[in-house]
């Protein structure tokens, strides 16, 4: 991605995006031949979360804090000291309060997820996912969910959220085969099995119809972070979805 597509994309300008390098928020990205930055999905979540603290009243050198505390205690601290002095001020202490206080719960209760601050419709998404076993599968559909959380609208976020709750049980099988086929070519019987798992868990809410590869937009940057046999897998369990929720469409409309 570009410049452009990644403000965009999260939701901030190009100049603030500028404005974050230089206050050493977001590392330079590599740059093409052409000199200009080239933007991937870490990128993006990374500067997600940074508006994310910007928009609850953090200070750039509060957010750096936070930003460098890979445990979240810093996140606490910081909350606290803000909703102290969000509690003496009128119409916004309303509004930010009410976005505070799960975050600060959760912080202080040590739940407070990697990605956080996020949503509670995400913080309680991660919560049924429980503690999982190494697996870069798993780290990389966090930051997806992280990034998703920040750029999808709120209404719509909900909706997903609540989708995806019951993948949540069957979360260790699935990202067990998925992480499989790190190494594998696309041909390989292993994608079937997975997307097939995959798809069986997945709702008929999860049905959608993916640009094909290379159209760009967020479709192309999430694929481009997955090994070519998991990509093909994750397509071709939509596919599947899609498939069914149209059988049993026809299926209904067949019936009255």
């Amino acid at each position: 991605m570009r410049i452009g597509e990644i403000a965009a994309l999260v939701g901030v300008t190009p100049r603030a995006v500028r404005h974050y390098h230089q206050a050493g928020l977001l590392p330079e990205p590599e740059r093409r031949a052409n000199g200009y930055r080239e933007y991937g999905v870490r990128d993006a979540v990374l500067l997600a979360r940074i508006r994310r603290l910007t928009e609850l009243g953090l200070g750039l050198d509060e957010v750096r804090d936070v930003l460098a505390d890979d445990e979240g205690r810093g996140l606490v601290e910081v909350l606290e000291e803000l909703a102290d002095d969000l509690a003496r001020q009128e119409a916004v202490i309303r509004e930010r309060r009410e976005r505070l206080a799960p975050l600060l719960a959760e912080a202080r209760a040590g739940r407070l997820p990697a990605e956080g601050p996020v949503s509670p419709e995400l913080a309680a998404l991660l919560a049924g996912l429980g503690e999982l076993p190494e697996s870069p599968m798993a780290a990389k559909d966090r930051e997806i969910l992280a990034l998703l959380d920040t750029v999808v609208p709120e209404a719509e976020r909900a909706r997903l959220m609540e989708l995806m709750h019951g993948a949540a049980g069957s979360a260790r099988e699935l990202y067990a085969l998925l992480d499989a086929l790190a190494d594998v070519e696309v041909d390989d019987p292993r994608v079937e099995e997975a997307a097939r798992a995959l798809a069986a868990v997945l709702p008929d809410g999860m049905a959608v119809e993916l640009p094909p590869e290379g159209a760009g937009g967020l479709a192309d940057t999430f694929f481009a972070d997955l090994a070519p046999a998991q990509s093909a897998a994750v397509r071709r369990a939509v596919g599947l979805v899609t498939a069914r929720r149209t059988e049993g469409t026809e299926r209904g409309e067949a019936d009255r």
